[in-house]
């Protein structure tokens, strides 16, 4: 497996088991992570130290994935996001196209092929430009 250790990755589910095996299968490609289970923790741990990369569901206690990955956008800029949602029909929302998220970076539950999630989150640590604020 490649060493992504210095990629530092947030996942955002109140499932536990799948917050957890999903941590746990970044981890054994060696991404340096930190999970939660809801938006005001998410923002917690945002603030002690950004990630690259937050994969976040949309269905959550409190405030939607998609409201908190708006609200850290503008708090944390160069952070980016995956959508990871259990609604198979779910289409990106304007809001977020204008932040740079594309379908790409929607993944469906469960995740068949889980080696393209660590192909999507290694492109948009490495690129300063994906997801960037359209002008």
């Amino acid at each position: 497996m490649n060493d992504y250790a210095n990629i530092r990755v947030l996942v955002v589910d109140d499932e536990p088991a799948i917050r957890d095996s999903l941590s746990a299968f970044l981890e054994d490609y060696g991404f340096e992570t930190a999970s939660c289970g809801s938006t005001e923790e998410a923002r917690e741990l945002m603030m002690e130290k950004p990630f690259d990369v937050c994969v976040v569901d949309l269905r959550l206690p409190g405030l939607s994935g998609e409201d908190l990955i708006l609200l850290a956008r503008r708090r944390f800029p160069d952070q980016r996001y995956i959508i990871h949602t259990g609604s198979i029909s779910y289409n990106l929302s304007h809001e977020l196209r204008a932040v740079g998220m594309r379908p790409e970076h929607v993944f469906h539950k469960p995740i068949r092929v889980l080696p393209i999630l660590v192909k999507r989150i290694k492109e948009l640590a490495q690129n300063p430009l994906a997801q960037a604020f359209e002008a």
